[in-house]
């Protein structure tokens, strides 16, 4: 198989989808690999590297012709639109939910759509994992930061001083980035409540903190109570393959202290406040109602190097047996890179997608 590695384009995106040690193993199997010019720059990985694990460097427009696998990182943009052929696969963060206008192209041009963040397996999301993991442990910290008054933030520091109460963090969802987000959260010494939808994540975080994170169940009535005295509160809800449900609208950021700060880390799926939209990091925050507003949505790209070598560990055995098996043989025989199939022949075929984006779904492969 020929798998093609473009290098990223959307902004501010200093990752690349797989590691020089990634491409060994993968020639290893006996295939070949293209990476664009310059894709791994910005994770510190150099073209000689790659060459020396023996990729072949080409340009742009080879990669995407040549290809039969599309490994990326994010979506594509408009701008790769064209260069996506015929009946070819690509394997990504896809996040279609909020994105009809990919969706449409990938049906229309009968791409196999694999989305890192709806494979499954054992219940878990184990592509979306180690993302998710540096995305939760960042949002405190860009909490903190920009909660200072020349940002327009309240002017707390999170850690409190002697005699002085520490910073509230209000998390809204229990699953690997608020499990994350609460360990950077309690080790900064933040006052911090976790709510999820369900009693087990709660029991989970509960056990695994001592006490230390206050649990509620999530209902409409504990998430305006608890905001109200928040100084960051960060959205960490997800519906694999779906839109994810506003929590928080606008109305509601009328209850919160001026200055605090929202981290919606589920932007990418369309984000849990109302008020969300998707910024960038070299233009992360804005302000509605008073609250700043922190939505970018490829957190972990400030990050490229540990996020790069992260997500590799993660993905490799997957592709290596898409490579292996071929496209079609593996979604017949695996039902994990089933779950990872959002769009097949021009059908979807990820049923929460279909629910969110209203169009019709077809039942896998």
């Amino acid at each position: 198989m020929i798998i093609g590695i473009p290098r990223e384009i959307k902004k501010e995106e200093y990752r690349v989808a797989m590691t020089p040690e990634g491409v060994s193993e993968l020639k290893r199997n006996g295939q070949t690999i293209l990476i664009e010019i310059g894709a791994g720059e910005g994770s510190g990985f150099s073209d000689e590297e790659y060459l020396q694990a023996d990729a072949d460097v080409v340009d742009r427009a080879t990669v995407f012709n040549k290809a039969d696998l599309i490994v990326k990182v994010k979506e594509p943009l408009p701008q790769e639109y064209d260069l996506l052929r015929e009946g070819q696969a690509i394997f990504t963060y896809l996040h279609l939910a909020p994105n009809r206008e990919l969706t449409e192209l990938l049906l229309k041009k009968k791409i196999t759509g694999l989305a890192y963040e709806t494979l499954q397996k054992d219940g878990a999301l184990p592509l979306l994992a180690p993302m998710s993991e540096i995305a939760g442990r960042m949002a405190p910290l860009m909490g903190a930061y920009y909660l200072q008054k020349i940002y327009h933030g309240e002017g707390v520091l999170v850690t409190g001083a002697a005699g002085v109460k520490p910073a509230k963090a209000a998390i809204l969802g229990a699953g690997v980035v608020g499990t994350n987000a609460a360990h950077v959260c309690i080790g900064l010494g933040m006052d911090t409540v976790a709510i999820n939808k369900g009693v087990e994540k709660l029991q989970k975080l509960d056990e695994m903190f001592m006490g230390r994170v206050k649990t509620l169940p999530l209902t409409s009535h504990n998430i305006a109570e608890e905001i109200k005295d928040a100084d960051i509160l960060i959205g960490a809800v997800l519906v694999p393959g779906g839109k994810t449900p506003v929590l928080i609208t606008r109305d509601m950021l009328k209850t919160m202290k001026k200055g605090a700060v929202i981290i919606d880390v589920s932007v990418d799926q369309g984000g849990c406040v109302e008020t969300s939209k998707p910024t960038t990091h070299d233009n992360p925050i804005y302000e509605v109602e008073g609250i700043i507003h922190y939505c970018v949505a490829n957190m972990p790209g400030a990050y490229p190097r540990t996020s790069t070598l992260a997500l590799t560990n993660a993905t490799l055995p997957y592709i290596k047996l898409l490579a292996n098996k071929g496209i079609g043989k593996a979604l017949s025989d695996d039902e994990m890179i089933k779950t990872a199939l959002n769009t097949y022949k021009g059908e979807i075929t990820n049923k929460a997608l279909a629910e969110s984006i209203g169009m019709p779904f077809a039942s896998k492969t």
